[in-house]
């Protein structure tokens, strides 16, 4: 018998280019999507920051360069010889603690000074918005305030420094132009935004921001400048000072979050009296009388 021989199985397979091509067309715009979808959802992201940063938070940088400031205060030789027993307890602050505290206040002021900037771009009708707010404006100070503090801190310049100098005038330069733009208002009544109606504890903070500028001219020997910046804040907190302790306005018009800015009732006597001491030398009747001014404050309050 012939062998019969069975030809193998043979499996054809068919392959429709169509399906592939529609495939990997449907499949592009689908990734294209998905990168579109996370790109916005980053931007959109960065951009919720942005909007709920406000100059509010340079409270934050304001608490650190003036813990800063304290704790170059306490390891300085005090010049007073009563003094020197307590320099020796406070010798037990370590240097390095101070540095390191200096510069988390730098890095916190630094940070935040950058993302206000972004949203000074990106988002400058809320800036606007927040400078036309009665409480608001009051927290543009804080920023300046803060490199002022921080400047006077710092580890690194001298006082009679050129650099030292420069950076005290950039500082100071936003102080007094917002002083010129919120006090005009205040004295002309433009936008009818009476002291009376828009005073609250923040504004403040307008008046620290001269006495800091004033005590640190004092302590680079600029008498006069310090004078005339000392003179401009406590002229305009005599008048804020009454305002406030006839009608304390604005105190029910303050979120709950900002109570503690009632404490400033007694920051703003208590510098404005370190102040008056960097201008005379001495801790005279008046340097005295704001001491026991803000002394008054905090117990009542």
């Amino acid at each position: 018998m012939e062998d019969i021989k069975q030809p193998p199985n043979q499996i054809e397979l068919v392959v429709d280019s169509s399906i592939i091509t529609t495939n990997t067309q449907t499949a592009a715009p689908c990734q294209q999507k998905d990168l579109s979808f996370v790109s916005k959802k980053r931007y959109s992201s960065s951009s919720s920051i942005l909007t709920r940063i406000h100059a509010g938070y340079f409270r934050i940088s304001l608490s650190l360069c003036s813990q800063a400031l304290l704790w170059k205060t306490f390891g300085d030789q005090p010049n007073d010889h009563d003094l020197q027993v307590f320099h020796g307890l406070l010798q037990a602050f370590p240097r390095a603690a101070f540095v390191l505290l200096w510069c988390l206040a730098l890095f916190t002021l630094l940070s935040l000074s950058f993302l206000y900037i972004l949203k000074c771009f990106y988002h400058f009708k809320m800036v606007k918005f927040e400078f036309f707010h009665h409480v608001g404006v009051n927290y543009l100070f804080a920023p300046w305030t803060s490199w002022l503090l921080l400047l006077q801190s710092s580890p690194l310049l001298a006082p009679n420094s050129i650099y030292y100098l420069a950076l005290w005038w950039i500082f100071v330069l936003p102080v007094v132009a917002l002083d010129l733009k919120i006090y005009g208002q205040w004295f002309t009544c433009k936008g009818k935004r009476f002291l009376s109606a828009v005073a609250n504890p923040t504004s403040q903070l307008t008046v620290i921001g001269n006495l800091v500028a004033a005590q640190i001219a004092a302590e680079m020997g600029w008498k006069e400048s310090a004078i005339c910046i000392f003179s401009l804040g406590m002229a305009h907190y005599l008048v804020l000072f009454v305002t406030l302790y006839q009608r304390l306005a604005g105190r029910d018009r303050l979120p709950a979050m900002l109570n503690p800015v009632l404490f400033l009732f007694f920051a703003t006597p208590s510098w404005a009296s370190l102040a008056w001491y960097s201008i005379t030398g001495t801790f005279d009747i008046l340097s005295k009388m704001l001491f026991f001014l803000s002394l008054f404050l905090f117990a009542s309050l």
